[in-house]
């Protein structure tokens, strides 16, 4: 599977294709049309049609998409069909909360390290994860084979965290430090600030007063 060969808004996209395609596998649907799946995820048809198409073949004109068959085939193609293990990098208020989201768990991604810097928190246990100090994070991620870490540390620190976190070997970070950071082309990083999120409301609220 190429997936450099679908385009990022695409990629985007499908982890909310398979949202909506388990909610209704739940609730006994077998078959969803373009049209349907659309609503649900709250985008059109076509788009949902092109996004899909960038998978493969599949679905029957006029009919729809099995429901079963599409949830294996995003998943295969999103990588959710094996664990990832990943790590949190800073459990001040937002890594605990974290750490405890059974969404997690359910997608594959299994939180088998977290650290701190703080000597005080050093040894605290969070769901069965006891705080490991900042100075083992390279010796651990490299141990425990750990792909992906979350980082919740303050902007100050998350630059030598994320360069800490590269040199162990990992190939994707999730950033909530409202920092942008610097990391090699090999290494996937997604940038989560809710601030901006919330300007972007806002920016929305305004022109509604219009």
């Amino acid at each position: 599977m190429k997936s450099q060969k679908v385009p990022p808004t695409a990629v985007s996209r499908l982890p909310l294709y398979l949202r909506c395609l388990t909610e209704a596998q739940q609730q006994g649907t077998e078959i969803l049309s373009s049209k349907e799946l659309a609503e649900l995820a709250g985008g059109n048809a076509a788009q949902v049609r092109k996004d899909l198409s960038y998978l493969g073949e599949f679905g029957i004109r006029g009919i729809g998409y099995e429901v079963d068959g599409l949830i294996r085939h995003i998943s295969r193609w999103l990588g959710l069909t094996r664990q990832h293990n990943a790590a949190i990098v800073g459990m001040g208020r937002l890594g605990p909360a974290l750490q405890g989201y059974q969404g997690f768990i359910e997608k594959g991604f299994k939180v088998v390290a977290v650290f701190d810097q703080d000597p005080a928190k050093v040894g605290a246990s969070f769901d069965g994860v006891a705080v490991q100090h900042i100075s083992e994070l390279e010796d651990t991620v490299r141990a425990r084979q750990i792909e992906i870490a979350i980082v919740t540390t303050p902007s100050q620190s998350a630059q030598e965290i994320a360069d800490k976190l590269v040199s162990a070997g990992i190939r994707a970070i999730l950033n909530f430090a409202p920092v942008h950071l610097e990391v090699p082309p090999h290494v996937n990083c997604r940038q989560v600030d809710l601030s901006v999120e919330l300007q972007i409301l806002c920016f929305h609220l305004e022109r509604q007063r219009e």
